[in-house]
């Protein structure tokens, strides 16, 4: 008889035997014997029996990819708005009408937004990490040839190319953290990247200082660009490439010190533990040096353009179209309200400030959306806790709760500002007004996104041009007339009136889907929109 291959231990990989129910959206985690948990409940998605499924990386690795993201999400939408205060300095420098001038933030903002069009489906036909490095090359180039533009034309081509290029920090995050982590963790994850999204917004306060300091508008350029290739250089040695074919894993129960009774405390799903396992049964982890390979991912069965025409059926689609609004009217009637208006009133009797310092009012975007990083994680427990109540079903309805504390805020904040514009009130009720709107903005980026991604069995990368395209339209639509509207209409009328319905009427959506939002998704599983996308299915959202 020969003898036996010696078994070696190797890192515990991440066992569940956790399962989608019929209705998109709606999955059973009740725990079996062996199975790894979190807040009492099985994990979710089921990871693969291989090391090298991105869902059993170390949450080292994990968090790395994470910063990364995060970060480029940060520095694309700095570097985007930031130069909204040199709009007068270009008019002057390359002879050009100050509305013309503006055009440099308006149209590298549409670039940046339908740059996903292009390299969401690239990713998905190449891989992720080839099209995250590629873009972070075409954005530092684009910023370096902001810095040395000496005409409109060239200052304008090098702001569309950093937008667009940068234009996918947008939506990769969100598919990284759908690739990368568990149910459970997403609501948290995606909110860590939100913050650094909305910070992105401070740029103006950046950029005004740097002018402020006596420096010339192209340090701002030559600041972003330096971060840009520090960030480059750390992508380039921790962003692994995350896109994974999973099988179904085998049914092994085995002993596990896991309690899936236990309620609350969320257990560890990836600590280091040894475990007698055939070596023949799990393939080995890649080495770093492999991991560092900038080409590896073929999806031969991708259709790149057919992906880019069926995104548009997205906005069909209820939780994606509220993404979609939600997005849009935020940013279109919140940030570029504050950011338009507020320059001219304080710089003007009674307040009279200095142009320097109109930028300001970013500070109480970035107080308001300090002030909400604790709650980041509220949707995961809640829903955590109402699947324990359910009996370990979950209902990507759940996680809704955690906004209704803020249903009101943001149209309370809108009125607040507003009536300050009008009444001429003291500066701090400006910065109050933008706290309370900002405050509150952040849960609905946040949870309507993480909610958006639980509801529906969709190729993720096609919902996600649907939501950039259709949100940074409305923002750029809204843009363009923003200001007149306001001016004609009166302050109070128009910013606390009319854009305080509007946001409320989109927050009373939460209503709609809290309670109907389950019928909802039976609904969609049954229609041609789902039947057409389920051919084509190459990524499920939950999967």
């Amino acid at each position: 008889m020969g003898a036996q291959t010696p078994q070696q231990p190797v890192r515990h990989l991440v066992h569940s035997h956790a399962k989608e129910g019929d209705v998109p959206g709606t999955v059973n985690l009740k725990a079996a014997e062996g199975d790894d948990t979190a807040y009492g409940q099985a994990l979710y998605p089921v990871p693969a029996t291989d090391p090298n499924d991105p869902l059993q990386w170390s949450n080292v690795r994990k968090t790395f990819i994470l910063v990364v993201c995060s970060l480029y999400s940060f520095l694309g939408n700095s570097a985007l708005l930031g130069p909204s205060v040199y709009i007068g300095i270009y008019a002057q420098e390359f002879d050009v009408s100050p509305n013309t001038a503006s055009n440099l933030i308006s149209y590298a903002n549409l670039a940046f937004g339908f740059g996903s069009l292009l390299l969401v489906p690239l990713y998905h036909k190449i891989g992720r990490r080839p099209v995250m490095l590629t873009s972070l090359i075409f954005y530092c180039a684009g910023l370096i040839w902001c810095s040395q533009a000496t005409s409109y034309a060239s200052l304008m081509a090098a702001r569309v190319i950093h937008g667009f290029g940068s234009g996918v920090c947008e939506a990769l995050p969100v598919q990284l953290v759908n690739d990368i982590f568990f149910l459970h963790e997403r609501g948290k994850r995606l909110g860590y990247y939100t913050v650094c999204q909305c910070f992105g917004s401070t740029g103006p306060l950046y950029a005004g200082y740097m002018l402020a300091g006596g420096y010339s508008w192209r340090l701002f350029f030559y600041v972003e660009f330096a971060f840009a290739v520090a960030l480059l250089i750390f992508a380039f040695f921790v962003v692994e490439e995350t896109a994974y074919h999973r099988t179904p894993p085998a049914d092994i129960s085995s002993g596990s010190d896991h309690n899936p009774e236990e309620e609350g405390e969320m257990k560890p799903t990836e600590s280091v533990v040894e475990r007698a396992v055939p070596s023949a049964d799990v393939p080995p982890r890649k080495t770093f040096i492999q991991t560092l390979k900038f080409w590896g991912v073929w999806e031969k069965d991708s259709d790149f353009f057919k992906m880019m025409a069926r995104s548009f059926t997205y906005f069909l689609v209820p939780h994606v179209l509220w993404v979609v609004t939600t997005y849009g009217i935020y940013i279109g009637l919140g940030a570029l309200t504050f950011n338009f208006i507020f320059p001219i009133k304080i710089t003007h009797p009674p307040y009279n400030w200095s142009e320097t310092n109109s930028g300001l009012i970013a500070v109480a975007s970035f107080l308001g959306y300090l002030l909400a990083i604790p709650f980041t994680s509220t949707s995961d427990r809640l829903a955590a806790h109402l699947t324990r109540k359910n009996n370990g079903i979950r209902e990507a309805e759940m996680r809704l709760g955690a906004m209704l504390p803020v249903l009101l805020l943001p149209t309370v904040g809108l009125i607040v500002f507003g009536m300050a514009a009008e009444k001429n009130l003291p500066w701090i009720a400006y910065f109050a007004g933008v706290t309370i709107n900002q405050f509150a903005s952040y849960f609905y980026f946040t949870f309507t996104l993480a909610y958006a991604i639980d509801s529906y069995n969709s190729n993720i990368s096609e919902m996600l041009i649907a939501m950039n395209l259709g949100k940074q339209a409305i923002s750029f639509g809204m843009g363009l007339d923003l200001l007149n509207w306001i001016m004609e209409r009166g302050y109070a009328a128009m910013i606390a009136g009319i854009f305080g319905t509007i946001v409320l009427v989109n927050n009373l959506c939460l209503i709609i889907f809290m309670i109907w939002g389950k019928r909802i998704r039976k609904f969609m599983a049954t229609t041609w929109l789902a039947r057409m996308h389920g051919k084509t299915i190459k990524e499920i959202a939950t999967h």
